[in-house]
């Protein structure tokens, strides 16, 4: 059985949404597809879509949120690389068995999609996320 997870989006973290939406909506010419707040996250979102795959632009709403702290070590720039499965419970099942770290249970994230993030120390220096496909 071959197993294909297509990329589902790119999460860049972004110090301003506007600032970043000037960049990929009115100069690359992208569109954005949704915007939303994800307040459990504290995150501003905008899914900008890039053919079969999206960017997440991801702004903190509060510097002490994930992204917040990103910035702070980081600065603006890729956070994570995101892969639709199309069972996440079976998908973590597997990799917890295999050893991965998975550091959080499913949840619901932006547009209502179902994710999980995998520990970069286990998939070789990339922080991923796992995000369950729509039916």
């Amino acid at each position: 059985m071959e197993n294909q997870f297509p990329i589902d989006h790119l999460g860049i973290a972004v110090s301003s949404l506007e600032g970043a939406l000037h960049f990929y909506r009115d100069q690359l010419g992208l569109t954005v597809t949704q915007r939303e707040t994800v307040a459990g996250e504290r995150v501003n979102v905008a899914m900008l879509a890039t053919g079969e795959s999206r960017i997440e632009l991801l702004e903190p709403t509060e510097t002490d949120s994930v992204i917040g702290k990103f910035l702070e070590k980081h600065g603006p720039g890729l956070h994570h690389v995101s892969l639709r499965v199309p069972n996440l419970e079976a998908t973590v099942e597997r990799l917890r068995a295999a050893g991965s770290r998975i550091l959080n249970e499913p949840r619901l994230g932006a547009g209502g999609h179902r994710y999980v993030f995998v520990h970069p120390a286990s998939t070789g220096g990339v922080l991923l996320e796992l995000v369950e496909a729509h039916s």
